[in-house]
């Protein structure tokens, strides 16, 4: 029978070896929220978005975004759509020495006029916490030092529900609201 070390020593053993993470909302925090973005042509990145991406990159930090995409659920276009945009937003990333950890995607939507995407609560869209359990099981993030950034109180309510700080961006410049936020200080040049 094997034993479970349920020790101080071995749960801080544990925590040290999982990986800090900043899980950003995508529409009004990394890229402008022009209203249902789903086209690569639609793309904007906020003052600051990809600077702050690399800061935290540079600092060890993992970097995850996590999406509501009601668009696809109303039939504004389609799952590979929103994929390519994530692709560009990855092209871009790596032009400035940065990069995206993961993507986590929510298409759902109780009122859906597509039908495969309609669920009356699915538990990946935000303010269910399901994206964000994703990211720290699959990034293996330690939530106590985890941060989700958004841009309404659904993302907060996801954070809290997942067990991780939220901070609400109000918009500006991403990078300078990471720093004041005392997150990946390693120094980023540009």
């Amino acid at each position: 029978m094997t034993r479970r070390d349920d020790s101080p020593d071995a749960m801080t053993e544990a925590t040290k070896s999982r990986r800090p993470g900043v899980i950003f909302d995508r529409d009004g925090v990394l890229n402008v929220d022009h209203g249902y973005v789903g086209e690569v042509g639609r793309l904007e990145w906020m003052p600051g978005a990809r600077r702050a991406v690399r800061r935290l990159n540079e600092a060890g930090v993992a970097v995850a975004v996590v999406t509501n995409q009601s668009g696809v659920a109303r039939g504004y276009f389609d799952l590979p759509a929103v994929e390519r945009l994530h692709e560009a937003m990855r092209a871009d990333l790596a032009v400035e020495g940065a990069w995206l950890d993961a993507i986590y995607v929510c298409p759902f939507l109780p009122e859906a006029a597509v039908a495969a995407y309609a669920h009356p609560d699915h538990p990946d869209r935000k303010p269910n916490p399901g994206m964000i359990l994703k990211a720290l099981a699959e990034l293996d993030l330690d939530p106590g030092r985890t941060v989700m950034i958004g841009d309404k109180a659904s993302d907060l309510e996801a954070a809290r529900r997942a067990g991780v700080a939220g901070a609400l961006f109000p918009g500006g410049d991403l990078d300078a609201f990471i720093l004041a936020l005392g997150l990946g200080r390693a120094p980023c040049a540009k």
